[in-house]
């Protein structure tokens, strides 16, 4: 017979706080990417011509405005050392962000930001005349925890940037949670990955938070990646497959995931931001979704949200704000309810005629003021954007 084996009453007391005790948040990174060398990157980045960036770029690339990449860290990659601002290193290691030991965060800024070494030949980001400011708070990309993105989207508030970038997807945080509102406060486009499959189901944080972008993945196709998780909270999509950029050691990589997606968008964002300055931040994050391509059912979808976005159409539509209805026809000089009085100051000639136009907004506002607080205040899936007629 087997003798009984008694246990202290204090280490069962122990076992079981450590099996009630709730996990430390971690946040993975949204892609694997194996570092690869080539010569002719530009050739390789299929996702430029799909989304239309030769096209992009004769309207803006992102001037004036700072992007953080909150990551691994940013090395100053040739192609892109012209646009990388000092930030910080929130790791244990100190510094200054602008050091990259894994390469995830250097492949993200050069989707935002990569300037090239050449007319036609290097890495080119989205918007290759933003700046990028590097936060390291996580030293390879399957590190960081929610303290540490938390302090890491604070650091990029007090520090003036405009857009930020999470290729990052993990679990439910309060005090992240709280960050992300401070941004939005802030007036900053927050944009986050929401995770690949089969490592996670459902949409990840801070991407499933109210104030973020949360994007998904599509294929060469230009359908629904397989490796992008879907769900209720999508706002829009991106290619997410094959998708090449800077590395660490002046190298290139390819990358498959919604890491990559996320930072193609924090790029759009950019060029949005550049050509549009006086826009408020909830309205950069609307014009990115009511032009975005419909995909899959009509309106917007958990596979691709409100769409694939459209770089052309965000920059030039005619896009109402949001609550006010449906979107007309893009118009070709980019001139929009919500931007025309948004990407200038208004001239001295113009007071005349917005004292007329106030009056008019004023008896409007009084029969629909109270909508449209309470429109901009629903939950995302409540409150489709208008739709682009093209």
């Amino acid at each position: 017979m087997t003798p009984t084996r008694h246990i202290p009453v204090s280490m069962l007391l122990a076992s079981l706080l450590i099996l009630l005790a709730p996990p430390t948040p971690h946040i993975t990174a949204a892609t694997t990417s194996p570092a690869v060398d080539i010569d002719q990157i530009r050739s390789k980045q299929w996702h430029a011509a799909h989304l239309g960036l030769r096209e992009a770029h004769r309207i803006t690339k992102g001037e004036g405005i700072t992007v953080a990449v909150l990551d691994t860290g940013v090395q100053p990659h040739p192609d892109l050392k012209q646009n990388l601002l000092p930030g910080a290193d929130l790791s244990d290691e100190g510094g200054d962000g602008r050091q990259d030991r894994d390469g995830h965060g250097t492949g993200m800024a050069g989707l935002i930001a990569a300037h090239g070494q050449s007319q036609a030949r290097g890495a080119l980001g989205i918007a290759p005349k933003a700046r990028i400011l590097p936060v390291r708070f996580k030293k390879d990309s399957r590190g960081g925890t929610a303290d540490g993105l938390r302090e890491a989207i604070d650091f990029a508030i007090r520090n003036g940037a405009q857009v930020v970038n999470i290729s990052s997807a993990g679990a439910p945080d309060v005090q992240m949670q709280q960050a992300t509102q401070r941004a939005a406060q802030a007036n900053v486009v927050i944009v986050a990955a929401v995770g690949n499959m089969p490592s996670d189901r459902h949409v990840g944080f801070p991407a499933a938070y109210q104030y973020v972008v949360a994007v998904g993945g599509i294929d060469r196709s230009g359908t629904h990646a397989e490796v992008s998780v879907i769900g209720p909270e999508v706002d829009v999509v991106a290619p997410a497959v094959e998708i090449y950029s800077t590395s660490i050691g002046g190298r290139y990589r390819v990358g498959t995931g919604t890491s990559g997606a996320t930072a193609i968008v924090a790029g759009a964002a950019a060029l949005v931001r550049a050509k549009y300055p006086y826009l408020p931040a909830d309205e950069v994050v609307h014009r990115l979704t009511a032009t975005a391509i419909d995909k899959g059912p009509p309106g917007r979808d958990d596979q691709y949200g409100y769409g694939v976005v459209d770089l052309v159409a965000a920059l030039t539509a005619d896009v109402p704000p949001r609550g006010f209805g449906s979107a007309p026809a893009s118009t070709p000089d980019g001139a929009g309810s919500t931007t025309a009085a948004a990407d200038r100051p208004r001239a001295d000639g113009e007071r005349t005629a917005t004292v007329r136009g106030l009056v008019t907004l004023g008896v409007l506002l009084a029969a629909g003021g109270a909508w449209a607080l309470f429109a901009r205040h629903r939950r995302r899936s409540d409150d489709p954007p208008p739709r682009i007629s093209r």
